[in-house]
């Protein structure tokens, strides 16, 4: 068999299995959604995610956020972060196309909603400061039962012991640089043709509807963050430290406690009018969050659950 005979059989081969492969659009996380013509060409002509980010920002009014959280009993363990979480949770509930993602060119529907978050944690070595925790939010939950989710993979994160993906990133970090390199773009390659393990996209905290990193615990300012190309994440927020601002309000100036936030947002996974009802979900929880997230009922129960809200608000 001549040697041009068998480069063209092997890059038949080749052409054919990359076709086949590209006819694959079920995926362990998601259902396929049928886009208009126009917004399909956006995957091509933008088939990044940071090509495609739009940054947004919102000053939130803290006081009565700050007020409830500080009446909240000390056993719900709740602080700013819990808040946020609770909101963005009720913004992707009213808001279910801004739990989409696009992967391959193509656009799907999240199978539930996931909320990824960043926290400190103890010092495992010179590196690790910082670990991110990868919620799946539950319908009917109360706040302080979301509290108590967080508040345990939190203890679990800070206990001083390596996680899993702890023991994982060991495992890559004593590849050398070029397998590493060539094990991160298998991860894309497969991801991009939908055969990554539903196992593995369970477990990554980068395969998630939003990630949020509270910089207000650190005492700094949000900044706007990139959107990450690995995973599926397409929406990524930003909250800082609650300070003094001067506000208008009744054409007068006067001080407010204001809550910076920032947002960036794949625009390939819906519209503008999307993402600014979604900021308005969050925003109206945290700055009326007795009425959205419940209090005490004075019987050892809570006055509501986060999400479904009754018919009557």
């Amino acid at each position: 068999m001549s040697t041009s005979l068998v480069v063209a059989l092997v890059a038949g081969s080749f052409a054919a299995g990359w076709a086949l492969a590209g006819l694959r659009t079920s995926r362990p996380d998601g259902t396929l959604v049928s886009v208009p013509p126009f917004r399909r060409l956006m995957f091509y002509i933008m088939p990044t995610r940071n090509e495609s980010v739009v940054y947004f920002d919102h000053a939130v009014r803290a006081e009565k956020l700050e007020a409830w959280l500080a009446r909240l009993p000390p056993e719900v363990g709740a602080g700013m972060t819990h808040a946020c979480v609770a909101g963005i949770n009720v913004g992707l509930a009213e808001n279910p196309r801004m739990n989409q993602f696009v992967v391959g060119r193509r656009l799907y529907m999240r199978d539930a909603r996931y909320i990824t978050f960043s926290m400190k944690r103890k010092k495992l070595d010179k590196e690790a400061k910082l670990s991110a925790v990868k919620l799946r939010m539950e319908d009917g939950e109360t706040f302080p039962q979301l509290c108590a989710r967080m508040n345990g993979d939190i203890q679990v994160e800070r206990s001083g012991k390596k996680t899993a993906a702890d023991k994982e990133f060991d495992l890559f970090n004593l590849l050398p640089r070029p397998l590493l390199e060539g094990a991160a773009r298998l991860l894309r390659l497969l991801d991009h043709f939908n055969l990554m393990p539903g196992f593995f996209i369970r477990g990554d905290g980068m395969y998630t509807s939003v990630f949020l990193a509270n910089l207000g615990s650190l005492d700094m300012a949000p900044g706007y963050h990139h959107l990450y190309e690995y995973g599926t994440c397409p929406l990524f927020l930003m909250t800082g430290k609650v300070e003094d601002r001067p506000v208008v309000e009744d054409g007068k100036v006067v001080p407010a406690r204001i809550l910076p936030v920032r947002f960036s947002y794949d625009e390939r996974i819906d519209d503008g009018l999307t993402a600014r009802d979604g900021i308005r979900s969050f925003v109206r929880v945290l700055e009326d969050p007795e009425r959205w997230l419940g209090v005490p009922d004075g019987a050892g129960g809570w006055t509501r659950a986060i999400w479904p809200h009754p018919p009557s608000n």
